[in-house]
């Protein structure tokens, strides 16, 4: 009975990878169990590549397309498998795998967890997030195996997928705390930042035995408290703006606006009272400042306007009283 098992193992059979199945990227070929039968061919397809293990050493790889008769053929590594195994049988196994060299196309990216970098402009810890897409192809075959399948009898394409999504964080950072990108000229300047991130994936990656390609960044987006900091950010921009298109000093419009907060916000109607007056205070300096600053006897038409608007934000703050609105009104009016 034993040696009846024994001549059907060595029976004539075809070692091939039949209709790969498109989501899988590097597949152990198990058909007849972990052992080679006697005048068996090898068969590699288009767009495959084929990798012969032993006692888990790559021995030799095959990248073109071709068939092979390991009877007779001399295949590199084939000799020494035979002097190991007796009629094919031996416990030393050997291991073929297939893999797909074709180009993977439009794959995903997304970063696992914030990159995080100093802002370079405004100094402050920036938590960003980022998506795109990718293409990939194995360029040696041995370098992945040992680094990336490894025990597996199978990798697929999702698995794949995720092992490259977390290797792109730290590429990313890198390369985002040496270009000097401001938060704001991030999008701006998305396809240069793709460009330099991908040499430096292309370096980390090559070791791995696969080349990276065609990467791109499709989106970014900021952690709640990096947009916190954005906002503030252009908030004070726009005020500061605003403040110089009707001719306001920004500094003393920020002391209205921290007056105003301070009357608000005291206790007590005493306290209420003392930064009430405070604030109506700065306001009546700076109303006489609207007539001591004006240059020459009458001022220009465009001056006195200016200052007349000044005065008018005094008094709908209520920094000064209407009393005191009128008559410098009525005083800037009269240099007309």
């Amino acid at each position: 009975m034993a040696m009846m098992d024994g001549i059907k193992r060595q029976l004539r059979s075809v070692v091939e990878w039949q209709n790969p199945d498109p989501d899988v990227l590097f597949t152990q070929w198990t058909e007849n169990g972990d052992e080679i039968k006697n005048a068996s061919k090898l068969i590699v397809g288009p767009g495959q590549g084929c990798i012969f293990v032993y006692e888990g050493q790559v021995k030799a790889v095959i990248e073109q397309q071709c068939m092979v008769n390991l009877q007779t053929d001399n295949v590199p590594f084939w000799t020494t498998i035979k002097k190991f195994m007796q009629f094919f049988v031996s416990e030393h196994k050997v291991g073929i795998y297939f893999y797909r060299k074709t180009k993977i196309l439009d794959q995903k990216w997304g970063t696992t967890s914030l990159i995080k970098y100093q802002d370079p402009k405004y100094q402050f810890p920036i938590g960003l997030k980022a998506y795109g897409n990718y293409s990939y192809q194995i360029e040696d075959a041995q370098a992945f195996f040992v680094n990336i399948v490894g025990s597996h009898s199978q990798v697929g394409i999702d698995e794949f997928r995720r092992i490259i999504s977390a290797r792109v964080i730290q590429p990313i950072s890198d390369y985002l705390a040496e270009c000097g990108y401001s938060y704001a000229d991030i999008d701006a300047n998305r396809e240069e930042i793709a460009r330099g991130i991908s040499i430096k994936l292309a370096i980390v990656f090559r070791k791995l035995g696969f080349n990276i390609s065609d990467f791109r960044i499709e989106g970014t987006d900021f952690d709640e408290d990096t947009l916190r900091r954005i906002n503030r950010i252009a908030d004070l921009t726009a005020e500061a703006q605003a403040a110089q298109a009707v001719g306001l000093d920004y500094a003393k419009v920020q002391q209205l606006d921290a007056m105003r907060e301070a009357a608000r916000n005291e206790s007590g109607a005493a306290g209420a009272g003392m930064g009430l007056g405070a604030g109506v205070a700065l306001g009546q300096n700076m109303a006489q400042g609207l007539t001591m600053t004006t240059p020459g006897a009458n001022g220009t038409a465009d001056d006195i306007a200016g200052k007349l608007a000044q005065l008018k934000k005094l008094f709908e703050a209520e920094l000064i009283s209407e009393a005191e609105y009128t008559a410098k009104k009525q005083e800037l009016l009269a240099r007309f």
